[in-house]
């Protein structure tokens, strides 16, 4: 971090998680005026409203049980920690967004909505109303400052099992500027190694492996039956349609759209000589396409609304390894402006046919360690 950053007041994100507890007690020792703030995101009750399993997951992410955690690893630390009501904010910019996605035929990433839009948002601007220079958080990933452009440079974390340098493509120079890294330096087992040597109450605690508003996984079921508070529905949920090959020879039935995703292979419910997988997802004719798993190499696709971190802006084409989700490994490619004049698109060509390119997807682009930048995938 900036060797200036220690004579600033910071505020710490606080998920009641390991990661930022220790994110936390590593900035405290470090000297820095330091207040924790939580951002209540969703009432986990919602997730199971009109079913038999009210409160079934309250104590995963975003759970009260969360924030109580938060508030006593900040009283172990030292720190005062405020609750923030974001519900509204993450229910227009994540969860809405999601649905919509899904309605859509496409796969979101609600963990990159809610970086960009919430944790170096909104709680920038909340830190900052709280005399807070700097916010800083429990994400594996590390900030460095290029002289010689002027820019904020990300840069994967240390660890590279627990890099999230993916889910943060999304943040402004303005943000980085004003970001905290602390464990990016760590591993994973140095941070459970200090947590518990400093009696953190999180220290053994779990990591959720979920989305955290649908933490059984049933993105289908949590669409179909997502209802917002003011009781507007984004769009009526897809029907049943055909599930049809590359030929269109009709091979069975699909349960609507938003059941699907590319490169899916399980819950087709069809005989084959061979495993199929999900090619292509066709909104406007209701279909889903199949076939083996050597039809799903795409060797381009199209990249809309990207951020650029590393670069002021794509003007030329540039050699990078590109991941198009966030377990993926990097691909070498071919970046270029789009030709047709889209605004601000990107044309991604891989050396080597990637599977599961899948529209509503971040393509993140790194040179090295150094993220260059991002965007969604619109098309492959």
């Amino acid at each position: 971090m900036p060797t200036n950053s220690l004579m600033e007041r910071a505020a710490v994100a606080m998920s009641g998680g390991v990661d930022s507890s220790t994110a936390a007690l590593l900035l405290k020792e470090a000297g820095c005026d330091l207040i924790g703030l939580s951002m209540r995101l969703w009432d986990p009750r919602r997730n199971d409203e009109g079913t038999e399993n009210a409160c079934l997951h309250a104590t995963r992410c975003c759970s009260p049980d969360d924030l109580y955690d938060a508030r006593a690893a900040a009283e172990r630390i030292g720190i005062p920690c405020y609750v923030a009501d974001f519900r509204k904010e993450f229910e227009d910019f994540v969860v809405r967004p999601f649905v919509e996605e899904y309605l859509r035929g496409r796969t979101p990433s609600p963990c990159v909505h809610c970086n960009s839009h919430l944790k170096f948002d909104r709680l920038t601007r909340l830190a900052e109303e709280s005399g807070a220079d700097r916010i800083a958080t429990g994400h594996y990933a590390r900030i460095v400052f290029n002289e010689q452009n002027g820019r904020y440079m990300l840069r994967k974390a240390r660890d590279k099992n627990k890099d999230q340098s993916y889910f943060l493509f999304g943040l402004t120079q303005k943000q980085l500027a004003r970001a905290l890294f602390p464990l990016g330096e760590l591993t994973k087992k140095q941070v459970r190694e200090i947590a518990r040597r400093s009696g953190l109450p999180t220290a053994e605690k779990a990591e959720s492996q979920e989305i955290c508003f649908v933490p059984d996984g049933d993105y289908a079921a949590f669409v179909e039956r997502y209802q917002p508070p003011d009781g507007s529905r984004p769009a009526a949920t897809p029907p049943p349609g055909e599930i049809i090959d590359f030929a269109g020879r009709v091979l069975g039935v699909h349960k609507g759209i938003h059941h699907y995703t590319i490169g899916q292979r399980r819950g087709l419910g069809i005989a084959h000589s061979e495993p199929l997988y999900v090619l292509e997802i066709r909104l406007l004719q209701n279909t889903v396409v199949v076939g083996e798993r050597r039809l799903l190499g795409r060797s381009r696709c199209m990249v809309e609304r990207p951020n650029w971190i590393a670069i002021s802006d794509l003007t030329k084409p540039l050699r990078v390894t590109a991941k198009i989700r966030s377990r993926n490994t990097p691909a070498h490619a071919l970046i270029e402006p789009c030709r047709d004049g889209e605004d601000g698109g990107v044309t991604v060509t891989f050396d080597t046919p990637q599977a599961g390119v899948t529209p509503g997807q971040a393509c993140v682009f790194y040179q090295d360690e150094i993220v260059i930048g991002g965007g969604w995938i619109s098309s492959a």
